[in-house]
């Protein structure tokens, strides 16, 4: 198979991986049927298991993360559609995101400091708790890998949704707005998704917090790569 064909049929197996995937999270609430875990689980094995080389892979399918931008500009329509529950909770939910933001970019810096992780490494970590969109612009402050922190930001994602509602149980967190502000605020994206599933305010609030906390991380990525230097 020459080059061409094997980055389409890259580009055909990245597609089809995760709409199977949303198909079957759609019938059965699986956490191991969620589109974060099962997409990559099945192409990274395919690409394992035929020996694609990456550069292949990334012929065709590296226009997928392109569509981020557009994605990045359209979190302005929940943020408008819930300008009354922002309005509800300013303060809450403004505590949240600062709050995550340097816990997330302050437990990233703890793990470095203690670890001997390789330079790459480290400064991709810094902004693993927000969303990839913001994350991905965030990270070139630290001097960071896009891909690889694209890679540390979804694990950062499933983490959160495994062990989210152990947390909530062990510390009798029981407030939506509670739950939806730390997950929002810590795990991105599929945190929002798991709170979505808890309830619909609790996903409301989840969507609006990881939503400021990127754009919190992009606008202060430059001041906290300065005090880490």
């Amino acid at each position: 198979m020459n080059s061409s064909l094997l980055g389409i049929f890259c580009l055909l197996l990245t597609l089809a991986g995760y709409y199977i995937s949303k198909r079957l999270y759609l019938r059965q609430q699986r956490i191991w049927f969620a589109p974060i875990i099962l997409a990559p689980t099945i192409i990274l094995s395919t690409v394992i298991i035929f020996q694609i080389p990456l550069v292949d892979y990334f012929q065709f399918t590296h226009w997928l993360p392109a569509l981020l931008a557009p994605a990045t500009i359209a979190f302005a329509v929940p943020i408008y559609r819930e300008r009354a529950l922002i309005k509800r909770y300013p303060l809450t939910i403004s505590v949240g995101v600062l709050s995550g933001l340097c816990l997330g970019v302050g437990s990233s810096w703890l793990i470095i400091h203690f670890t001997n992780m390789p330079s790459e490494l480290s400064h991709s970590l810094i902004v693993r708790s927000v969303s990839t969109p913001f994350a991905i612009e965030a990270t070139g402050a630290f001097g960071g890998i896009p891909e690889l922190t694209a890679m540390l930001v979804l694990v950062t994602g499933i983490m959160g949704m495994l062990i989210c509602e152990p947390l909530f149980k062990a510390a009798n967190i029981k407030s939506s707005l509670a739950r939806g502000i730390s997950l929002g605020a810590s795990a991105h994206g599929a945190g929002a998704a798991k709170a979505n599933q808890m309830g619909r305010e609790e996903g409301v609030i989840a969507s609006l917090t990881m939503i400021f906390t990127g754009i919190a991380m992009v606008i202060t990525a430059p001041l906290f790569a300065l005090l880490f230097n």
